[in-house]
């Protein structure tokens, strides 16, 4: 659906016909003003025409003679360079292998004084206070304790069947 200003404009270039151009005719108040204003509109195109023309370039050839030289310029290869020396950056590849050693000799020495075996204090008191523990028959009669150990792997473990449940006491703390 065009606009009024769409089909006016339309309607003063000629570009209007058939239904089209009789139902914009009787949507206009005054079809005499208009027809008027049409022919004043086509007066002001005729002198713009006649008047107004593009201006003639000073200097054509100069101005062809640098767009020529600017499209040369685009398709024209750039000029090899020749190749220059490398310039050697901080992070160089023996340094690089140098600061990989150091960190890795860091590490190591790192890793002996974290990592080195602690002698065992014994049994854990938490173990200890477990295992002098009595299970009382009235709780849970069927109850048995068994303790498994194994001094290479510094491993125990501590196996209760039929305890129904353990006394506060007891409770890791």
């Amino acid at each position: 659906m065009k606009t009024f200003e769409e089909k006016w404009t339309a309607w003063l270039d000629g570009q209007l016909s058939g239904p089209e151009l009789a139902e914009f005719e009787a949507s206009l108040p005054d079809k005499a003003a208009a027809e008027f204003e049409k022919q004043d509109a086509l007066k002001l195109h005729s002198f713009l025409k006649e008047h107004i023309a593009a201006p003639a370039m000073q200097n054509a050839e100069f101005f062809h003679h640098q767009l020529r030289q600017q499209i040369e310029a685009d398709f024209e290869p750039e000029p090899q360079h020749v190749a220059s020396p490398l310039r050697e950056t901080w992070w160089s590849i023996s340094r690089l292998l140098w600061t990989g050693a150091a960190s890795l000799a860091v590490f190591t020495v790192c890793t002996f004084f974290v990592m080195r075996e602690k002698p065992s204090a014994g049994q854990s008191t938490y173990l200890t206070q477990i295992v002098n523990a009595r299970v009382d028959p009235a709780v849970s009669p069927n109850a048995t304790i068994s303790m498994f150990e194994s001094k290479e792997d510094k491993v125990t473990v501590l196996w209760v069947d039929g305890l129904q449940s353990l006394p506060s006491e007891y409770a890791t703390k």
